[in-house]
């Protein structure tokens, strides 16, 4: 008996677990990909050329969206463990961009679990 109530208060409680994670919005959002700290640390609007965001990106730097607006979005994945999306941006590295997919906010940070990526208008 006290094996099956252990089981059901396990369950109960991943249940929760479970119920309590965030549900992304379905969001199509445009900007430009560029490095991360160049996002933050220089103020850009815009990347300063592809070549400059393809040197930062292939160094490690996570690559980000930035929108017209200055609001930064970082490319995510949802699986676990979870896996860099630089590899996704790179053909896209110092371009404006048009991504489509779940879009998560914590604590001021956004991040997009992208689902389409595509080049987009200046």
């Amino acid at each position: 008996m006290p094996l099956a109530r252990n089981l059901l208060l396990i369950s109960s409680l991943f249940a929760g677990l479970v119920s309590a994670t965030p549900a992304g919005d379905q969001k199509t959002i445009q900007g430009w990909v560029l490095d991360s700290a160049c996002a933050f640390t220089k103020g850009l609007e815009k990347p300063v050329s592809r070549e400059c965001a393809l040197s930062c990106a292939h160094k490690g730097s996570p690559l980000v969206i930035l929108q017209d607006d200055g609001s930064i979005f970082w490319p995510i994945s949802e699986s676990t463990p979870a896996e860099g999306q630089n590899s996704r941006l790179l053909p896209y590295a110092g371009k404006r961009v048009t991504v489509t997919g779940k879009v998560y906010s914590k604590g001021g940070s956004q991040a997009v679990v992208i689902e389409t990526i595509s080049a987009a208008g200046k």
